[in-house]
Protein backbone atom coordinates (compact mmCIF):
# COMPACT_ATOMS: atom_id res chain seq x y z
CA UNK A 1 0.00 0.00 0.00
CA UNK A 2 3.44 2.20 0.29
CA UNK A 3 3.45 2.27 -3.14
CA UNK A 4 0.12 3.77 -3.97
CA UNK A 5 0.80 6.65 -1.47
CA UNK A 6 1.26 8.74 -4.00
CA UNK A 7 -2.33 8.72 -5.12
CA UNK A 8 -3.77 9.48 -1.48
CA UNK A 9 -6.09 12.42 -1.98
CA UNK A 10 -5.40 15.44 -0.04
CA UNK A 11 -9.38 15.37 1.37
CA UNK A 12 -8.10 12.66 3.78
CA UNK A 13 -4.61 14.26 4.77
CA UNK A 14 -5.93 17.63 5.41
CA UNK A 15 -9.17 16.53 7.40
CA UNK A 16 -7.05 15.15 10.11
CA UNK A 17 -6.85 18.56 11.99
CA UNK A 18 -10.18 20.16 10.40
CA UNK A 19 -11.34 22.78 12.54
CA UNK A 20 -15.01 24.42 12.48
CA UNK A 21 -13.16 28.06 12.04
CA UNK A 22 -11.49 26.69 8.62
CA UNK A 23 -14.92 25.05 7.12
CA UNK A 24 -16.53 28.27 7.64
CA UNK A 25 -13.90 29.59 5.57
CA UNK A 26 -13.97 26.64 3.07
CA UNK A 27 -17.88 27.09 2.85
CA UNK A 28 -17.48 31.15 2.08
CA UNK A 29 -14.83 30.71 -0.67
CA UNK A 30 -16.55 28.03 -2.30
CA UNK A 31 -19.75 30.13 -2.62
CA UNK A 32 -18.26 32.80 -3.95
CA UNK A 33 -16.28 30.75 -6.37
CA UNK A 34 -19.63 29.02 -7.46
CA UNK A 35 -20.94 32.63 -8.26
CA UNK A 36 -17.79 32.85 -10.37
CA UNK A 37 -18.04 29.60 -12.60
CA UNK A 38 -21.70 30.27 -12.95
CA UNK A 39 -21.30 32.76 -15.98
CA UNK A 40 -17.92 31.67 -17.06
CA UNK A 41 -19.24 27.91 -17.28
CA UNK A 42 -22.54 28.76 -19.58
CA UNK A 43 -20.20 31.10 -21.76
CA UNK A 44 -17.85 28.18 -22.05
CA UNK A 45 -20.17 25.62 -23.14
CA UNK A 46 -22.01 27.85 -25.17
CA UNK A 47 -18.19 28.60 -27.33
CA UNK A 48 -17.57 25.44 -27.13
CA UNK A 49 -20.81 24.30 -29.41
CA UNK A 50 -22.62 22.76 -26.85
CA UNK A 51 -25.75 23.33 -24.70
CA UNK A 52 -25.80 25.95 -21.69
CA UNK A 53 -26.62 23.34 -19.40
CA UNK A 54 -23.61 21.49 -20.23
CA UNK A 55 -21.03 23.88 -19.22
CA UNK A 56 -22.78 23.77 -15.49
CA UNK A 57 -22.79 19.48 -15.51
CA UNK A 58 -19.19 19.71 -16.02
CA UNK A 59 -18.30 22.28 -12.99
CA UNK A 60 -20.76 20.28 -10.84
CA UNK A 61 -19.68 16.87 -11.46
CA UNK A 62 -15.80 16.80 -12.59
CA UNK A 63 -16.03 19.90 -9.98
CA UNK A 64 -16.70 17.68 -7.40
CA UNK A 65 -14.44 14.47 -8.21
CA UNK A 66 -11.13 17.00 -8.92
CA UNK A 67 -11.50 18.15 -5.24
CA UNK A 68 -12.55 14.68 -3.79
CA UNK A 69 -9.52 12.97 -5.00
CA UNK A 70 -7.35 15.61 -6.12
CA UNK A 71 -3.60 16.19 -4.91
CA UNK A 72 -4.29 19.61 -4.18
CA UNK A 73 -5.52 21.22 -1.32
CA UNK A 74 -7.59 24.39 -3.30
CA UNK A 75 -7.93 23.54 -6.68
CA UNK A 76 -10.79 24.05 -8.27
CA UNK A 77 -11.87 22.26 -11.28
CA UNK A 78 -14.29 23.24 -14.34
CA UNK A 79 -14.64 23.94 -17.67
CA UNK A 80 -11.99 26.47 -19.44
CA UNK A 81 -10.94 28.35 -21.46
CA UNK A 82 -8.35 26.12 -22.87
CA UNK A 83 -10.37 23.37 -24.27
CA UNK A 84 -13.17 25.90 -26.22
CA UNK A 85 -11.29 25.30 -29.35
CA UNK A 86 -10.20 21.88 -28.96
CA UNK A 87 -14.02 20.96 -28.50
CA UNK A 88 -15.83 22.96 -31.08
CA UNK A 89 -13.40 21.41 -33.67
CA UNK A 90 -13.90 18.01 -32.10
CA UNK A 91 -17.53 18.48 -32.83
CA UNK A 92 -17.40 19.74 -36.06
CA UNK A 93 -16.40 17.10 -37.38
CA UNK A 94 -17.01 14.26 -35.31
CA UNK A 95 -20.50 15.73 -33.51
CA UNK A 96 -21.34 15.19 -29.89
CA UNK A 97 -20.71 11.31 -29.43
CA UNK A 98 -16.88 11.55 -30.88
CA UNK A 99 -16.52 14.44 -28.32
CA UNK A 100 -18.35 12.04 -25.64
CA UNK A 101 -15.62 9.20 -27.14
CA UNK A 102 -12.79 11.55 -26.90
CA UNK A 103 -13.31 12.76 -23.30
CA UNK A 104 -13.98 9.08 -21.77
CA UNK A 105 -10.70 8.52 -23.41
CA UNK A 106 -8.95 11.30 -22.04
CA UNK A 107 -10.06 10.19 -18.55
CA UNK A 108 -8.26 6.73 -19.16
CA UNK A 109 -5.34 8.39 -20.25
CA UNK A 110 -5.10 10.93 -17.26
CA UNK A 111 -5.50 7.61 -14.81
CA UNK A 112 -2.97 5.91 -16.32
CA UNK A 113 -0.65 9.27 -16.26
CA UNK A 114 -0.96 9.58 -12.87
CA UNK A 115 -0.15 6.10 -12.04
CA UNK A 116 2.73 5.53 -14.48
CA UNK A 117 4.08 9.07 -12.36
CA UNK A 118 3.93 11.14 -15.28
CA UNK A 119 2.94 13.99 -13.24
CA UNK A 120 7.05 14.05 -12.84
CA UNK A 121 7.75 14.56 -16.78
CA UNK A 122 4.89 17.30 -16.93
CA UNK A 123 7.79 19.90 -15.74
CA UNK A 124 9.79 19.06 -18.93
CA UNK A 125 7.72 21.20 -21.50
CA UNK A 126 9.18 24.43 -21.50
CA UNK A 127 7.59 27.84 -20.61
CA UNK A 128 7.78 28.71 -24.32
CA UNK A 129 5.67 25.96 -25.48
CA UNK A 130 3.09 26.86 -22.81
CA UNK A 131 2.82 30.19 -23.46
CA UNK A 132 2.73 29.86 -27.21
CA UNK A 133 0.15 27.64 -27.03
CA UNK A 134 -2.05 29.02 -24.17
CA UNK A 135 -1.49 33.03 -26.55
CA UNK A 136 -2.70 30.79 -29.43
CA UNK A 137 -5.85 29.24 -27.50
CA UNK A 138 -6.27 32.85 -26.07
CA UNK A 139 -6.16 34.50 -30.05
CA UNK A 140 -8.46 31.50 -30.86
CA UNK A 141 -11.47 31.91 -28.25
CA UNK A 142 -11.37 35.64 -28.83
CA UNK A 143 -12.07 35.47 -32.81
CA UNK A 144 -14.51 32.92 -32.15
CA UNK A 145 -16.77 35.47 -30.38
CA UNK A 146 -17.02 37.86 -33.22
CA UNK A 147 -20.45 36.64 -34.81
CA UNK A 148 -22.45 36.85 -31.30
CA UNK A 149 -20.36 39.81 -30.35
CA UNK A 150 -21.06 41.65 -33.40
CA UNK A 151 -24.32 39.82 -34.08
CA UNK A 152 -23.49 39.09 -37.57
CA UNK A 153 -26.62 37.50 -39.26
CA UNK A 154 -24.74 34.16 -40.69
CA UNK A 155 -24.43 30.70 -40.22
CA UNK A 156 -22.51 28.40 -38.43
CA UNK A 157 -18.94 29.25 -37.34
CA UNK A 158 -16.13 27.41 -39.18
CA UNK A 159 -13.67 25.42 -37.03
CA UNK A 160 -10.49 26.59 -38.63
CA UNK A 161 -8.82 29.76 -37.73
CA UNK A 162 -8.75 31.00 -41.45
CA UNK A 163 -12.28 29.78 -42.48
CA UNK A 164 -13.35 32.05 -39.49
CA UNK A 165 -11.85 35.67 -40.65
CA UNK A 166 -12.86 34.37 -44.23
CA UNK A 167 -16.69 33.87 -43.16
CA UNK A 168 -16.46 37.12 -40.99
CA UNK A 169 -15.21 39.28 -43.70
CA UNK A 170 -18.20 37.92 -46.26
CA UNK A 171 -20.84 38.54 -43.50
CA UNK A 172 -19.75 41.91 -41.97
CA UNK A 173 -22.12 43.94 -43.16
CA UNK A 174 -24.85 42.57 -41.44
CA UNK A 175 -23.54 43.95 -38.38
CA UNK A 176 -26.11 45.01 -35.52
CA UNK A 177 -24.61 47.82 -33.81
CA UNK A 178 -27.62 47.49 -30.79
CA UNK A 179 -25.90 44.15 -30.11
CA UNK A 180 -22.33 45.56 -30.32
CA UNK A 181 -23.27 48.12 -28.06
CA UNK A 182 -24.56 45.34 -25.24
CA UNK A 183 -21.54 43.62 -25.94
CA UNK A 184 -18.99 46.40 -25.32
CA UNK A 185 -21.16 47.70 -22.02
CA UNK A 186 -20.38 44.14 -20.80
CA UNK A 187 -16.56 44.64 -21.78
CA UNK A 188 -16.75 47.59 -19.98
CA UNK A 189 -18.34 46.72 -16.60
CA UNK A 190 -15.95 43.65 -16.58
CA UNK A 191 -12.95 46.05 -16.89
CA UNK A 192 -13.93 48.79 -14.74
CA UNK A 193 -16.03 46.87 -11.62
CA UNK A 194 -12.66 45.44 -9.88
CA UNK A 195 -12.96 48.83 -8.70
CA UNK A 196 -16.13 48.78 -6.98
CA UNK A 197 -15.70 44.93 -5.75
CA UNK A 198 -13.05 42.53 -6.08
CA UNK A 199 -15.88 39.84 -3.93
CA UNK A 200 -18.13 39.65 -6.98
CA UNK A 201 -17.20 39.39 -10.35
CA UNK A 202 -17.61 41.45 -12.98
CA UNK A 203 -18.67 39.13 -15.61
CA UNK A 204 -21.84 38.22 -13.06
CA UNK A 205 -22.86 42.20 -12.82
CA UNK A 206 -22.05 42.29 -16.63
CA UNK A 207 -24.87 39.53 -16.97
CA UNK A 208 -27.06 40.98 -14.56
CA UNK A 209 -26.98 44.57 -16.24
CA UNK A 210 -27.06 43.71 -19.50
CA UNK A 211 -29.96 40.88 -19.56
CA UNK A 212 -31.82 43.58 -17.75
CA UNK A 213 -31.37 46.00 -20.13
CA UNK A 214 -32.41 43.68 -23.24
CA UNK A 215 -35.47 42.51 -21.34
CA UNK A 216 -37.21 45.79 -20.09
CA UNK A 217 -36.09 47.82 -23.18
CA UNK A 218 -36.86 44.58 -25.29
CA UNK A 219 -33.62 45.17 -27.51
CA UNK A 220 -33.25 42.82 -30.92
CA UNK A 221 -30.55 41.26 -29.36
CA UNK A 222 -30.08 37.80 -29.31
CA UNK A 223 -30.22 35.75 -26.26
CA UNK A 224 -29.50 32.12 -25.11
CA UNK A 225 -32.80 31.30 -25.08
CA UNK A 226 -32.94 32.16 -28.94
CA UNK A 227 -30.46 29.92 -29.83
CA UNK A 228 -30.66 27.40 -27.01
CA UNK A 229 -33.35 25.02 -25.35
CA UNK A 230 -31.73 25.44 -21.43
CA UNK A 231 -32.92 21.95 -19.71
CA UNK A 232 -33.12 22.52 -15.64
CA UNK A 233 -32.69 19.43 -13.78
CA UNK A 234 -30.20 16.56 -12.94
CA UNK A 235 -27.62 15.68 -15.11
CA UNK A 236 -29.28 11.93 -16.87
CA UNK A 237 -26.40 8.98 -17.24
CA UNK A 238 -25.88 8.15 -20.77
CA UNK A 239 -23.65 5.37 -22.18
CA UNK A 240 -22.24 6.22 -25.44
CA UNK A 241 -22.37 3.63 -28.19
CA UNK A 242 -18.69 3.08 -28.88
CA UNK A 243 -16.69 1.66 -32.03
CA UNK A 244 -13.33 0.21 -32.48
CA UNK A 245 -13.33 2.95 -35.91
CA UNK A 246 -14.69 5.95 -33.49
CA UNK A 247 -11.82 4.40 -31.01
CA UNK A 248 -9.67 5.03 -33.70
CA UNK A 249 -10.61 8.30 -35.19
CA UNK A 250 -10.47 10.03 -31.69
CA UNK A 251 -7.25 8.76 -30.47
CA UNK A 252 -5.17 12.08 -31.26
CA UNK A 253 -8.25 14.32 -30.08
CA UNK A 254 -8.36 12.67 -26.76
CA UNK A 255 -4.67 12.65 -26.17
CA UNK A 256 -4.96 16.11 -27.06
CA UNK A 257 -7.48 16.77 -24.18
CA UNK A 258 -5.49 14.66 -21.62
CA UNK A 259 -2.41 16.37 -21.94
CA UNK A 260 -3.96 19.92 -21.68
CA UNK A 261 -6.12 18.93 -18.78
CA UNK A 262 -2.44 17.51 -17.38
CA UNK A 263 -0.53 20.65 -18.26
CA UNK A 264 -3.17 22.81 -17.05
CA UNK A 265 -3.60 21.40 -13.66
CA UNK A 266 -0.51 20.92 -12.98
CA UNK A 267 0.28 24.55 -13.30
CA UNK A 268 -2.58 25.50 -11.45
CA UNK A 269 -1.84 23.20 -8.72
CA UNK A 270 2.16 24.96 -8.69
CA UNK A 271 0.61 28.35 -8.74
CA UNK A 272 -2.11 27.67 -5.78
CA UNK A 273 1.28 25.80 -3.87
CA UNK A 274 2.94 29.49 -3.84
CA UNK A 275 0.15 30.71 -3.18
CA UNK A 276 -0.72 28.62 0.14
CA UNK A 277 2.32 27.53 0.78
CA UNK A 278 1.45 23.80 0.41
CA UNK A 279 2.86 21.02 -1.75
CA UNK A 280 0.29 18.99 -4.05
CA UNK A 281 0.71 15.71 -5.37
CA UNK A 282 0.92 15.76 -9.19
CA UNK A 283 0.66 12.34 -9.83
CA UNK A 284 -2.91 11.82 -7.54
CA UNK A 285 -3.99 15.44 -8.99
CA UNK A 286 -3.85 13.36 -12.66
CA UNK A 287 -5.72 10.43 -11.32
CA UNK A 288 -8.19 13.08 -10.29
CA UNK A 289 -8.26 15.02 -13.51
CA UNK A 290 -8.72 11.19 -15.33
CA UNK A 291 -11.65 9.90 -13.14
CA UNK A 292 -13.31 13.73 -13.29
CA UNK A 293 -13.05 13.86 -17.25
CA UNK A 294 -14.34 10.40 -17.39
CA UNK A 295 -17.71 10.44 -15.17
CA UNK A 296 -18.27 14.24 -16.68
CA UNK A 297 -18.51 12.59 -20.10
CA UNK A 298 -20.81 9.93 -18.81
CA UNK A 299 -23.26 12.64 -17.09
CA UNK A 300 -23.43 14.77 -20.42
CA UNK A 301 -20.43 17.10 -19.51
CA UNK A 302 -17.59 18.50 -21.63
CA UNK A 303 -13.74 17.79 -20.83
CA UNK A 304 -12.50 19.52 -17.66
CA UNK A 305 -9.06 20.22 -16.05
CA UNK A 306 -7.54 22.94 -12.85
CA UNK A 307 -8.95 26.40 -13.34
CA UNK A 308 -6.25 28.80 -12.68
CA UNK A 309 -8.46 31.68 -11.85
CA UNK A 310 -11.12 30.32 -10.12
CA UNK A 311 -8.22 28.45 -7.63
CA UNK A 312 -6.79 31.15 -7.03
CA UNK A 313 -10.46 33.55 -6.09
CA UNK A 314 -10.67 30.58 -3.80
CA UNK A 315 -7.34 30.92 -1.96
CA UNK A 316 -7.90 34.82 -2.25
CA UNK A 317 -11.56 34.03 -0.04
CA UNK A 318 -9.83 32.03 2.49
CA UNK A 319 -10.32 28.16 0.86
CA UNK A 320 -7.79 26.04 2.22
CA UNK A 321 -9.08 22.43 2.06
CA UNK A 322 -11.37 20.46 -0.90
CA UNK A 323 -14.03 21.10 1.14
CA UNK A 324 -13.96 24.68 -0.65
CA UNK A 325 -14.46 22.82 -4.44
CA UNK A 326 -17.09 20.59 -3.01
CA UNK A 327 -19.09 23.15 -1.98
CA UNK A 328 -19.06 25.03 -5.14
CA UNK A 329 -20.14 22.22 -7.10
CA UNK A 330 -22.82 21.75 -4.99
CA UNK A 331 -24.03 25.37 -5.30
CA UNK A 332 -23.67 25.02 -8.74
CA UNK A 333 -26.12 22.30 -8.44
CA UNK A 334 -28.71 24.20 -6.67
CA UNK A 335 -28.20 27.02 -9.14
CA UNK A 336 -28.56 24.35 -12.24
CA UNK A 337 -32.14 23.19 -10.36
CA UNK A 338 -33.75 26.21 -9.43
CA UNK A 339 -32.33 29.43 -11.09
CA UNK A 340 -31.87 27.60 -14.69
CA UNK A 341 -34.71 29.12 -16.32
CA UNK A 342 -33.22 32.68 -16.30
CA UNK A 343 -30.50 31.93 -18.07
CA UNK A 344 -32.31 32.20 -21.32
CA UNK A 345 -32.49 35.80 -20.79
CA UNK A 346 -28.91 36.30 -21.36
CA UNK A 347 -27.75 38.24 -24.45
CA UNK A 348 -25.51 35.86 -26.50
CA UNK A 349 -23.37 39.39 -26.97
CA UNK A 350 -22.47 39.54 -23.21
CA UNK A 351 -21.13 35.79 -22.93
CA UNK A 352 -19.17 36.67 -25.85
CA UNK A 353 -17.28 40.22 -24.42
CA UNK A 354 -17.00 37.39 -21.17
CA UNK A 355 -15.05 35.23 -23.37
CA UNK A 356 -13.10 38.14 -24.93
CA UNK A 357 -11.79 39.35 -21.48
CA UNK A 358 -11.14 35.45 -20.64
CA UNK A 359 -8.99 35.29 -23.96
CA UNK A 360 -7.25 38.52 -22.93
CA UNK A 361 -6.44 37.56 -19.40
CA UNK A 362 -5.00 33.61 -20.28
CA UNK A 363 -3.41 35.36 -23.42
CA UNK A 364 0.05 36.03 -21.08
CA UNK A 365 1.16 38.48 -24.04
CA UNK A 366 2.82 40.29 -21.52
CA UNK A 367 5.21 37.64 -20.67
CA UNK A 368 5.12 36.94 -24.35
CA UNK A 369 6.23 40.33 -24.87
CA UNK A 370 9.00 40.36 -21.90
CA UNK A 371 10.09 36.93 -23.63
CA UNK A 372 10.52 38.51 -27.15
CA UNK A 373 12.54 41.14 -25.75
CA UNK A 374 15.24 39.23 -23.41
CA UNK A 375 14.71 35.61 -24.55
CA UNK A 376 17.74 33.84 -26.93
CA UNK A 377 16.19 33.71 -30.55
CA UNK A 378 16.06 29.91 -30.37
CA UNK A 379 13.46 31.15 -27.35
CA UNK A 380 11.69 33.10 -29.31
CA UNK A 381 11.31 30.67 -32.40
CA UNK A 382 9.82 27.99 -30.26
CA UNK A 383 7.31 30.60 -28.75
CA UNK A 384 6.37 31.97 -32.46
CA UNK A 385 6.26 28.28 -33.94
CA UNK A 386 3.48 27.29 -31.29
CA UNK A 387 1.78 29.81 -31.65
CA UNK A 388 1.73 29.95 -34.91
CA UNK A 389 0.77 25.84 -34.98
CA UNK A 390 -1.65 26.45 -32.36
CA UNK A 391 -3.70 28.75 -34.35
CA UNK A 392 -3.66 27.13 -37.76
CA UNK A 393 -3.62 23.25 -36.77
CA UNK A 394 -3.92 22.35 -33.46
CA UNK A 395 -2.41 21.38 -29.96
CA UNK A 396 -1.16 18.23 -30.37
CA UNK A 397 1.07 19.68 -33.45
CA UNK A 398 2.04 21.91 -31.81
CA UNK A 399 3.61 20.59 -28.89
CA UNK A 400 4.97 18.11 -30.41
CA UNK A 401 6.69 20.26 -32.84
CA UNK A 402 7.41 22.63 -30.45
CA UNK A 403 8.94 19.69 -27.96
CA UNK A 404 11.47 18.36 -31.14
CA UNK A 405 12.42 22.07 -31.86
CA UNK A 406 12.97 23.24 -28.17
CA UNK A 407 15.16 19.34 -27.58
CA UNK A 408 17.08 20.13 -30.66
CA UNK A 409 18.16 23.57 -30.11
CA UNK A 410 18.67 22.60 -26.78
CA UNK A 411 21.17 20.27 -28.05
CA UNK A 412 22.45 22.90 -30.29
CA UNK A 413 23.47 24.92 -26.96
CA UNK A 414 24.81 22.29 -25.54
CA UNK A 415 27.50 21.15 -28.29
CA UNK A 416 28.17 25.36 -28.58
CA UNK A 417 29.17 25.50 -25.08
CA UNK A 418 31.42 22.08 -25.20
CA UNK A 419 34.91 23.06 -25.76
CA UNK A 420 38.62 21.57 -24.76
CA UNK A 421 41.48 23.31 -23.50
CA UNK A 422 45.19 22.67 -23.64
CA UNK A 423 46.74 23.61 -19.62
CA UNK A 424 49.69 26.13 -19.69
CA UNK A 425 52.72 24.16 -19.47
CA UNK A 426 54.34 25.03 -15.97
CA UNK A 427 57.36 23.76 -14.70
CA UNK A 428 59.03 24.90 -11.72
CA UNK A 429 61.26 27.28 -11.73
CA UNK A 430 58.64 29.13 -14.42
CA UNK A 431 58.01 32.46 -13.33
CA UNK A 432 54.06 32.89 -12.10
CA UNK A 433 53.30 35.42 -14.07
CA UNK A 434 50.97 33.65 -16.09
CA UNK A 435 47.43 34.86 -16.51
CA UNK A 436 45.35 33.83 -12.70
CA UNK A 437 42.66 32.31 -15.09
CA UNK A 438 45.42 29.84 -16.20
CA UNK A 439 45.60 26.75 -13.22
CA UNK A 440 49.34 26.77 -12.71
CA UNK A 441 49.81 22.55 -11.37
CA UNK A 442 53.19 21.61 -12.18
CA UNK A 443 53.33 19.36 -15.43
CA UNK A 444 55.55 17.03 -15.65
CA UNK A 445 57.18 17.37 -19.11
CA UNK A 446 56.85 14.09 -20.67
CA UNK A 447 52.50 14.95 -20.49
CA UNK A 448 50.07 16.81 -22.33
CA UNK A 449 46.80 17.69 -20.13
CA UNK A 450 43.75 18.87 -21.77
CA UNK A 451 40.30 19.54 -19.88
CA UNK A 452 37.06 19.21 -21.11
CA UNK A 453 34.30 21.16 -20.38
CA UNK A 454 30.34 19.92 -21.19
CA UNK A 455 28.72 16.83 -21.74
CA UNK A 456 30.30 14.33 -23.84
CA UNK A 457 27.30 13.19 -26.45
CA UNK A 458 26.78 12.78 -30.22
CA UNK A 459 26.21 16.73 -30.44
CA UNK A 460 28.97 17.67 -29.15
CA UNK A 461 31.49 14.51 -30.41
CA UNK A 462 33.41 16.11 -32.86
CA UNK A 463 34.68 18.83 -30.64
CA UNK A 464 36.99 16.35 -28.62
CA UNK A 465 38.77 14.76 -31.37
CA UNK A 466 41.24 17.30 -31.96
CA UNK A 467 44.43 16.83 -29.49
CA UNK A 468 47.75 17.43 -30.11
CA UNK A 469 49.95 15.13 -28.27
CA UNK A 470 53.44 16.68 -29.28
CA UNK A 471 57.09 15.69 -29.39
CA UNK A 472 58.78 14.21 -26.76
CA UNK A 473 55.49 12.58 -24.68
CA UNK A 474 54.51 9.82 -23.64
CA UNK A 475 51.40 10.85 -21.47
CA UNK A 476 47.82 12.44 -22.48
CA UNK A 477 45.94 13.32 -19.67
CA UNK A 478 42.57 14.44 -20.10
CA UNK A 479 40.69 15.84 -17.23
CA UNK A 480 36.89 14.88 -17.14
CA UNK A 481 35.47 16.80 -13.87
CA UNK A 482 33.24 19.14 -15.87
CA UNK A 483 31.96 16.54 -17.77
CA UNK A 484 28.61 15.27 -16.28
CA UNK A 485 27.35 12.85 -18.89
CA UNK A 486 28.30 10.76 -21.66
CA UNK A 487 26.64 9.14 -24.14
CA UNK A 488 27.69 6.10 -26.23
CA UNK A 489 29.01 8.86 -29.25
CA UNK A 490 31.28 10.21 -26.85
CA UNK A 491 32.43 6.94 -25.36
CA UNK A 492 33.39 6.15 -29.03
CA UNK A 493 35.48 9.65 -29.48
CA UNK A 494 37.43 8.05 -26.19
CA UNK A 495 37.96 4.59 -27.55
CA UNK A 496 39.46 6.37 -30.83
CA UNK A 497 41.56 8.62 -28.48
CA UNK A 498 42.98 5.62 -26.49
CA UNK A 499 43.65 3.90 -29.97
CA UNK A 500 45.50 7.08 -31.71
CA UNK A 501 47.02 7.32 -27.93
CA UNK A 502 48.18 3.26 -28.38
CA UNK A 503 49.45 3.65 -32.18
CA UNK A 504 51.76 6.24 -31.00
CA UNK A 505 52.82 4.88 -27.40
CA UNK A 506 51.59 7.12 -25.55
CA UNK A 507 49.81 6.12 -21.86
CA UNK A 508 46.00 7.96 -21.55
CA UNK A 509 44.88 9.01 -17.90
CA UNK A 510 41.71 10.20 -16.77
CA UNK A 511 41.15 12.22 -14.47
CA UNK A 512 38.45 13.35 -12.04
CA UNK A 513 35.70 10.74 -13.81
CA UNK A 514 31.90 11.45 -12.37
CA UNK A 515 29.49 8.80 -11.88
CA UNK A 516 27.34 8.67 -15.03
CA UNK A 517 30.41 8.46 -17.69
CA UNK A 518 32.12 5.98 -15.54
CA UNK A 519 28.99 3.63 -15.24
CA UNK A 520 28.81 4.11 -19.36
CA UNK A 521 32.91 3.12 -19.51
CA UNK A 522 32.17 0.13 -17.18
CA UNK A 523 29.23 -1.50 -18.99
CA UNK A 524 31.14 -1.11 -22.28
CA UNK A 525 34.33 -2.75 -20.71
CA UNK A 526 36.02 0.51 -21.57
CA UNK A 527 37.85 0.32 -17.77
CA UNK A 528 39.78 -2.25 -18.74
CA UNK A 529 40.40 -1.33 -21.99
CA UNK A 530 42.51 1.68 -20.40
CA UNK A 531 43.26 0.10 -17.25
CA UNK A 532 41.59 1.15 -14.04
CA UNK A 533 45.19 2.43 -12.88
CA UNK A 534 45.06 5.08 -15.54
CA UNK A 535 41.51 6.35 -13.96
CA UNK A 536 42.37 8.80 -11.35
CA UNK A 537 40.98 10.31 -8.61
CA UNK A 538 41.73 13.96 -9.55
CA UNK A 539 44.38 15.66 -11.07
CA UNK A 540 47.58 15.48 -8.58
CA UNK A 541 47.08 11.87 -8.79
CA UNK A 542 46.98 12.21 -12.24
CA UNK A 543 50.06 14.39 -13.01
CA UNK A 544 51.94 11.94 -10.22
CA UNK A 545 51.06 8.66 -11.99
CA UNK A 546 52.25 10.41 -15.63
CA UNK A 547 55.91 11.51 -13.21
CA UNK A 548 56.15 7.78 -12.96
CA UNK A 549 55.35 6.94 -15.93
CA UNK A 550 57.70 9.71 -17.55
CA UNK A 551 60.64 8.21 -15.24
CA UNK A 552 59.78 4.81 -16.72
CA UNK A 553 60.10 6.06 -20.39
CA UNK A 554 63.47 8.09 -19.74
CA UNK A 555 65.03 5.00 -18.22
CA UNK A 556 63.89 2.45 -21.11
CA UNK A 557 65.35 5.65 -23.55
CA UNK A 558 68.97 5.58 -21.50
CA UNK A 559 69.54 2.09 -21.04
CA UNK A 560 67.31 -0.37 -23.01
Amino acid sequence: MNSFKYLKPKLFSVMKNYTKEQCLKDIIAGLIVAVIALPLSIALAIASGVNPEQGLYTAIIAGFFISFLGGSRVQIGGPTAAFVVIIYGIIAEHGIAGLTVATLMAGVMLILMGLFHFGDLIKFIPKTITIGFTLGIAMGIVVGQVKDFLGLSMGAVPAEFVGKLVAYGQNIKSISFVTLGIGVLAILIQVFWPKVSKKIPGSLIAILVTTLLVVIFKLPVKTIGDLYTIKAGLPSFTMPSISLSLIREMILPAFTIAILAAIESLLSAVVSDGMTGSKHKSNAELVAQGVANFMSALFGGIPATGAIARTAANVKNGGRTPVAGMVHAFTLLLILLFLMPYASYIPMSCLAAILIIVGYNMSGWRICVRMVKTAPKSDIAVLIITFLLTLFFDLVIAIEFGMVLAAFLFLKRMSDIAEVRQWTYKGISDDDKLSEEVDLKYVPKNAVVYEIFGALFFGAANVFTNFEHGEGKNVLIIRMRNVPAMDISGLEVLEEILETCQKRGLTLILSHVNEQPYHVMEKAGFIEKIGRENICENIDASLERAEKLGQIWIYKVKFM
